[in-house]
């Protein structure tokens, strides 16, 4: 083979063993203790490799939005968060409710380099909830997509819902719905408790979340599809997917970094940065979804990478657009609020932000153990590292709602497809890109 020999020296596996790793081209060459390949050598003393890691739920808002962010500007802070492959959301403008849009996605994704973007279909024609998109046609493009949601809006209709259900059945795929109950949740703006009361701000009940969920884990139960619940944000939306994996329904769900970390009573002072949707909930349902976590009735840790621009944040509360972004900061907040408690360890903490990920999506180059002939996607992680979060970003936008909070560990180098796309913490201009 011509292509040169790279060896990552000195690594720490998520089980705790210690190996070198050589790397050549885009797969794993050899791994083991001091190995005695001869190659450039890069120094992992004290940190840890992971699967690269795979969000399944970002927004990257292009085509149509590019004022807020890019492909390439969200790959490149995709690669600064230990990311080798992210899901793009088909909220755009045009949507990506068709082969054309799904298959542009992908293609600027490759140009771009950092990461493998994979395209996620609308579920319906323009997000309208009316009639579904054509998504065999885009589960048979180049883009082979997979994974079908309206995020930011809800498949509400119940025959719908079935319909969509029935229809990725035959191919494998799966719907990711973004559960909230329109009819429950007019002009709401934040969690409802006795703070929004308190505040003036209409109230998001957690029943609008709980309903569409248990309606829809019997619809695939009944159908015998797969259903995936994103950003799941409360205690009674655990214990609905916990009853419904119990009973062998075919659920998967999700939680973002902010829920597991972040509460309602940052809303206190108004501040736009923390109005997300599902909003910021109470201690007691964060506390639920960690325990959720541990216990796997959550299956993963997506982003919801939701990046916008100044004036859609730097203005009153009521007006401000909904969202954060997530991308840069995730593993860190992962880290702070579940390995740094001793709720899990970092073998579960891959299985969160890499293995389950790509499995539920079917990445086939993604999320496989570090093993010899295996893909070299990973993210080298310093545990040790605790930082300030500013507001620096590779991300266009500036909606971070980390800035002047201490997180725990540091990506400090990024291998995607075998390319260092961040190396010493900075991220890398490639050739392509």
């Amino acid at each position: 083979m011509g292509n040169p020999l790279t060896i990552f020296r000195n690594v720490s596996l998520a089980n705790g063993d210690f190996v070198d790793i050589a790397v050549q081209g885009n797969q794993i060459l050899e791994l083991g203790p001091k190995l005695s390949s001869q190659g450039a050598e890069i120094d992992c003393s004290g940190l840890i490799a992971l699967q690269g890691f795979v969000d399944l739920h970002t927004h990257l808002r292009e085509p149509g939005f590019e004022q807020s962010e890019t492909i390439l500007t969200g790959s490149r802070a995709a690669a600064m968060g230990g990311f080798t492959a992210v899901h793009a959301m088909a909220n755009t403008s045009p949507v990506a409710d068709n082969a054309a849009v799904v298959e542009q996605v992908f293609a600027l994704g490759k140009s771009a380099g950092y990461v493998h973007v994979q395209p996620i279909g609308a579920v319906t024609k323009n997000l309208e909830g009316e009639s579904l998109a054509d998504l065999l046609k885009m589960n048979q493009s180049r883009a082979q997509v997979t994974v079908f949601s309206d995020d930011g809006k809800c498949v509400s209709d119940s025959l719908l819902m079935r319909r969509a259900l029935e229809y990725v059945k035959a191919f494998g795929g799966v719907i990711a719905q973004h559960a909230q109950d329109p009819n429950l949740t007019v002009d709401a703006q934040m969690n409802e408790s006795t703070l929004a009361f308190e505040l003036g701000l209409t109230g998001w009940p957690s029943v609008a979340e709980e309903a569409i969920i248990a309606r829809d884990v019997l619809l695939a139960e009944h159908v015998g599809s797969r259903l995936h619940v994103c950003h799941v944000s409360t205690a009674g939306s655990v214990e609905i997917i916990r009853w419904a994996k119990a009973r062998g329904i075919n659920v998967t769900a999700e939680v973002t970094p902010h829920h597991l970390l972040l509460t309602e009573d940052l809303v206190r002072d108004y501040d736009p940065v923390f109005k997300v949707n599902p909003p910021l909930r109470s201690n007691d349902d964060v506390q639920a979804l960690r325990a959720a976590v541990a216990d796997g009735t959550i299956d993963i840790i997506a982003t919801d990478h939701a990046p916008h621009t100044a004036d859609s944040k730097d203005c009153e509360w009521g007006q401000a657009a909904f969202g954060m972004i997530g991308l840069e900061t995730a593993m860190s907040v992962a880290k702070t609020a579940l390995v740094d408690t001793g709720l899990i360890n970092w073998t579960r903490l891959e299985q969160l932000l890499s293995s389950n990920p790509a499995n539920i999506s079917g990445l086939a180059r993604h999320g496989k153990p570090l093993s010899i002939g295996n893909p070299a996607n990973i993210t080298f992680i310093n545990p040790q590292s605790k930082s300030i979060v500013n507001n620096y970003s590779q991300s266009k936008s500036s909606n971070n709602p980390y800035v002047g909070v201490e997180l725990s560990g540091q990506v400090v180098h990024t291998l995607f497809e075998g390319v260092l796309t961040v190396k010493d913490g900075q991220i890398q201009e490639l050739n392509n890109a």
